[in-house]
Parts: C-alpha cells; sequence; structure tokens
C-alpha cells in the first residue's frame, strides 16, 4: 500500500490525486486543478473566463518537461484518466478499512512551553504555530490567531500557486535559452558563409596579380630570348672567322716549312694577302657594354603594398557604389598598365636591340 500511495502522488501538490484525474500526451498524470494552474502560470496573459482558461495554449509536463500543447477548451480539453481515478477509490476504500486511523501523538509537535500540550492554533500576529495554553495564559493571549488547518490550507495554497509559477518561469527561460541557441547558431552559419565569400574575393585578387605576373614575364622573357638569339649568332660568327684564322696559320706553317724557294713564292703571296684580309675584324659586330643589363624592367608596389594593407569590409551601400565603378576602374587599370606609367607595371617599354651602324671597332693592327 506504501508503494501504492508513491505511485499516486501528484508532482505538484504531493499529495493523491483528486479527481477528475487528467493524462497528458507524455501519459503523465495531474490533478485537474493543478494542471490548471501550471497552465495559467505558463499563459498568464491569455484570457479567462469564469476562472479557468477557456482558450488554447501550452505548458511542459513538471514530470518529463515534455510540451503539451492544448486545444480551444483549455485544461478541460485533456482526457481524463479513469483508470487512475478507480484506483484512488479502490485504494482510499483499502486504506479505511485495513487501517486504523493515524494517532498522530508522537508525530505532532508539542509546545515548547506547555509541554503537555499539543501544537493546535496558529498565531497570526507571530507567525508561528502555539498551543491553546499560549493563547490562554501564555506569551500569545493578546495576538490574533487562526485555526492550524485554515492556515495550512492556505500557506499550501500559495506554496503550490509559487511551484506553478516557477514551474512556468523555468518554461520561459528554457524558451529563451532556446533562443540562444538558435541565435549562437545563426552567428556560426553566417560567419561561416561571410568566410566563404571573403575567401572567394581574395582568391579572385590572387588570380588577377597571377595573370600580370604572367604577362609581364612574358614580355621579359620575350626581351631575354631575341638578345640570347643575337648573341649565340655573332658568337658563331667569331667561332668562324677563329677557324678560318687557324687554318690560315697551319697553311703558312707548312708554307715556312717548303725548301724549294720557287714554290715558296707561289704560295706565299697569296697566302700573305689571306692573312691580311684575316687580320681585318671590321666586318664582325661588337656587343655595346651594357647590351646584357635588363635593368629597365623594374617594378614598384609601394602603393600597391599600401592599398593592400588598407583593404577592410565596407558598408552595403558603398558596396553598391563601388560595383558601379568596378568596371571603370578595371579600364583605368588597364590603361595604365599597357602605359607602362603606373607605379608596379614596367616602367618602360624595352628598348630596341642596341645595334649601331658601326657596332664592331676595327680590331686590325
Amino acid at each position: 500500500m506504501d508503494i501504492l500511495e508513491k505511485q499516486l502522488i501528484c508532482p505538484i501538490c504531493l499529495e493523491i490525486f483528486t479527481k477528475p484525474v487528467v493524462i497528458l500526451p507524455c501519459q503523465h498524470n495531474l490533478c485537474r486543478k493543478c494542471a490548471n494552474d501550471i497552465f495559467q502560470a505558463s499563459n498568464p496573459y491569455l484570457p479567462t473566463r469564469g476562472g479557468s482558461v477557456s482558450s488554447g495554449g501550452r505548458f511542459r509536463c513538471p514530470s518529463c518537461r515534455h510540451e503539451v500543447v492544448l486545444d480551444r477548451h483549455g485544461v478541460y480539453g485533456l482526457q481524463r484518466n479513469l483508470l487512475v481515478e478507480n484506483i484512488i477509490d479502490m485504494y482510499k476504500q483499502e486504506s479505511t478499512s485495513s487501517r486504523p486511523a493515524p494517532e498522530r501523538t508522537d508525530d505532532q509537535p508539542m509546545c515548547e512551553v506547555h509541554e503537555d500540550e499539543k501544537i493546535n492554533i496558529y498565531c497570526v500576529t507571530c507567525s508561528i504555530p502555539t498551543c491553546s495554553m499560549c493563547k490562554v495564559f501564555g506569551s500569545h493571549k493578546d495576538c490574533e490567531v487562526a485555526p492550524l488547518k485554515s492556515v495550512y490550507q492556505v500557506q499550501k495554497t500559495e506554496l503550490t500557486d509559487s511551484l506553478a509559477m516557477i514551474v512556468g518561469n523555468n518554461d520561459r527561460i528554457q524558451g529563451i535559452i532556446s533562443q540562444l541557441e538558435e541565435t549562437c547558431r545563426a552567428i556560426e552559419e553566417n560567419g561561416r558563409r561571410q568566410k566563404s565569400q571573403l575567401c572567394e574575393k581574395f582568391d579572385h585578387l590572387y588570380a588577377i596579380m597571377e595573370d600580370r605576373k604572367r604577362e609581364m614575364s612574358v614580355k621579359v622573357t620575350a626581351e631575354q630570348d631575341e638578345k640570347l638569339n643575337y648573341i649565340r649568332g655573332l658568337k658563331r660568327k667569331y667561332e668562324d672567322h677563329l677557324e678560318n684564322v687557324t687554318k690560315l696559320v697551319e697553311s703558312g706553317i707548312q708554307t715556312m716549312e717548303e725548301p724549294e724557294m720557287a714554290v715558296f713564292l707561289q704560295t706565299s703571296k697569296p697566302l700573305l694577302q689571306q692573312m691580311g684580309e684575316a687580320t681585318n675584324t671590321s666586318h664582325l659586330e661588337k656587343v655595346e657594354r651594357g647590351y646584357e643589363n635588363m635593368d629597365h624592367y623594374f617594378v614598384d608596389f609601394k602603393k600597391e603594398r599600401g592599398a593592400l594593407n588598407g583593404i577592410k569590409f565596407i558598408a552595403d551601400e558603398d558596396e553598391e557604389e563601388e560595383d558601379g565603378d568596378e568596371a571603370e576602374k578595371d579600364a583605368q587599370k588597364e590603361q595604365a598598365t599597357s602605359g607602362g606609367a603606373q607605379s608596379g607595371m614596367l616602367s618602360s617599354q624595352p628598348p630596341p636591340l642596341p645595334l649601331p651602324p658601326n657596332p664592331v671597332k676595327n680590331t686590325s693592327s
């Protein structure tokens, strides 16, 4: 019977369920009055009629915190748990027939002043329970007193209302916590989206810089190849000239070893003429000083570095204006890069290859 009694205790008033007992969607039970008190505390601004809520609303189950949604009938739209009501009737009958009236002599507190007197009244003036002797002859004879049972009922009702109010406040706080959690999720999602857009814009900026670097590298490579081809061709000319002179030297040595004077004289004259022509290198070009220098391809990124360091987030209205002027800025930038006058671009167009009319000095003696 004690175990059964614990199963029949209302979680709000902490007493055995009183008829009618309502069953919540989560299968937990409440006294209808307790359910109505919780509902009114959770929905203080809903209209009431005849002291009871007559419109829809919601509240949370005090046992499992499950949200209970009511229709326009309010608490009176909840289904009664007739099985629990029948069990309560059977329990009360069994308890009445099998148990004698409880003697509260041992449990009921006794007066501290009059040890033989039970505490059976409540001093309203001093707000403490006391005995009848204290009211008649003791320290509470001039105080206002009330029956202990009536004060007990009033304060128990106040405590029940306070519990219901606290439960309603907890529901509201839980709602605020849910809103804050949703706000946190929204902030995280917005942050991820903005970082993704930021990375896309920076990647676009990197692509523009890579394109410009590739275009400028092509210009430098073009002049480099042109100069290398010219120098390599000139080198081959000098190598061919050196090879011819070497052959003349070999022929001169062989002629010097000729013992016959007539034969020597026949070959020496044309050989001397060829050697005289070989010593004349006026037909060979000579590279001017500084021809290998390519310092005219230099860049200065001071202004661009300052612009990059000044990148910041802009307001929405500024972004619209910037989008409108983007085409014009791109055109100006393209014009600046083609002219080579702005910093960060080629300082000047590469000069033509230095091929003067007489680039090679005569090396003949």
